[in-house]
């Protein structure tokens, strides 16, 4: 019989037990797993009776595995009966082991009483979602950027947006330094790509000058024994190119886009952007107003849902790195800085991310939010067709734990817009 006693607040103790049948069966898996490394004189390799095992060298020698065996199982079960929200890993105990089965504790953080009011005409932030014509221009000089062509200039010295192939060569206190020298390198000046004011000694130079800049390196530059010093760097520019982006006429826009005309393009560049900055302004609003909940949220919340969270970021952010073909353990010596100043840095999110979910979920208790199957369908017809797996084998293959978590984000969401509904714009 599985009990719950209260430790402390937010966090409690379960008691659940497995009976003899179940413990043998994981005696069971742990003979088979060891037996073939047991030997005993007279007996082949592998070929030890168990019972023959245990009078030898005690029952004890299976429990280990046994215990790991079962446990898993016998463990999620209690949570599931007992129905305790738990948010944290156990810490497991056992109370009492014999033959009639085994007793276990763990001990476990849940998630928090939560109280919240005044959810209702919250105030957010406006933002302007009109288009100027400078960016309707800007957006469309990007995409003439595309189509740009590559020309050497001969006629005038280096200009800001220019690309020069230059060699360089560096030096600290007169002593030429590792990593500092370089020959047909391709910079672009305005990138800032090189540190300080590099770039911008070299406009006004012509091709073949050779030019002399003077930096400092930044006091946490990655390479400790450049860091705050004065550079001088003696630099060559070889050559000098430039874009030159093609005419914004007619032909330009039925060669590249689906238009015919100049002004047809621009009223489908200014309603994309109209679009876009809606979406933005939406977001930012959802934003603000789940930062606002968090802060008239009342919990005593455990420490270890924010540690849970800030894990989470920071392994969707290694795969992230990951999918682009960069270890995370790369990315963190590129940038100079440990694992755990990183987390540190995800933190402030993690805790806005806890904060608002606590009280999202809340209020969809307070106002009875139910969700129906056929909201549960359209969600799993939609996550199906993001994912590109077919819709009836996605439900096939979910849980009913994942559908019921399905169903609880749905709540959360059917939350945050009431919110938002009710939020007023200032």
């Amino acid at each position: 019989m599985n009990k719950v006693e209260t430790v402390e607040k937010n966090k409690v103790k379960i008691t659940f037990s497995v009976d003899s049948a179940k413990f043998e069966e994981g005696m069971k898996f742990a003979y088979n797993k060891n037996k073939k490394d047991i030997t005993l004189q007279g007996f082949r390799k592998g070929k030890v009776p168990r019972k023959v095992i245990e009078m030898t060298y005690g029952k004890e020698i299976f429990y280990d595995d046994a215990i790991n065996h079962i446990l898993p199982e016998a463990y999620e079960n209690a949570v599931k009966e007992t129905g305790t929200k738990v948010v944290s890993s156990p810490e497991i105990d056992i109370e009492k082991l014999d033959d009639d089965g085994v007793v276990f504790t763990a001990v476990v953080f849940v998630k928090p009483e939560v109280k919240i009011e005044n959810y209702k005409g919250l105030k957010y932030t406006k933002h302007e979602t009109d288009v100027t014509e400078d960016e309707i221009n800007a957006y469309i000089d990007n995409e003439r950027n595309k189509s740009a062509r590559i020309v050497n200039v001969e006629d005038r010295p280096a200009a800001m947006g220019d690309t020069v192939n230059i060699d360089f060569k560096g030096y600290v206190d007169g002593e030429a330094f590792e990593g500092g020298e370089g020959k047909g390198f391709d910079l672009e000046l305005g990138s800032h790509s090189f540190i300080d004011n590099f770039e911008d000694q070299l406009a006004g130079a012509e091709t073949g000058a050779d030019v002399k800049v003077n930096v400092t390196f930044p006091e946490d530059y990655g390479e400790k024994s450049l860091a705050g010093k004065p550079a001088e760097f003696e630099v060559k520019i070889n050559s000098i190119k430039t874009k030159e982006l093609p005419d914004l006429d007619n032909e330009f826009v039925s060669d590249t886009t689906e238009f015919e005309t100049v002004d047809e393009y621009k009223t489908d560049v200014k309603a994309r952007l109209i679009m876009n900055k809606r979406t933005e302004a939406d977001n930012a609003r959802r934003e603000e107003l789940i930062e606002k909940l968090g802060n008239i949220l009342e919990a005593d919340i455990p420490e270890c849902m924010f540690e849970n969270e800030v894990n989470n970021m920071f392994n969707n952010f290694s795969n992230s790195l990951r999918y682009r073909g960069l270890p995370v353990e790369q990315y963190l010596q590129m940038i100079n800085q440990t694992e755990d100043a990183v987390k540190e840095s995800f933190r402030p999110q993690a805790e806005k991310q806890v904060k608002g979910r606590l009280a999202l979920e809340k209020i969809g208790e307070l106002e009875n939010f139910e969700i129906t199957d056929e909201e549960i369908d359209k969600e799993i017809e939609r996550i199906a067709g993001e994912s590109g797996i077919d819709k009836d084998k996605l439900a096939e293959i979910m849980s009913i734990d994942e559908k019921d978590s399905l169903k609880d984000d749905l709540k959360v969401q059917k939350a945050l817009d009431l919110v938002v509904s009710e939020a007023v714009e200032e």
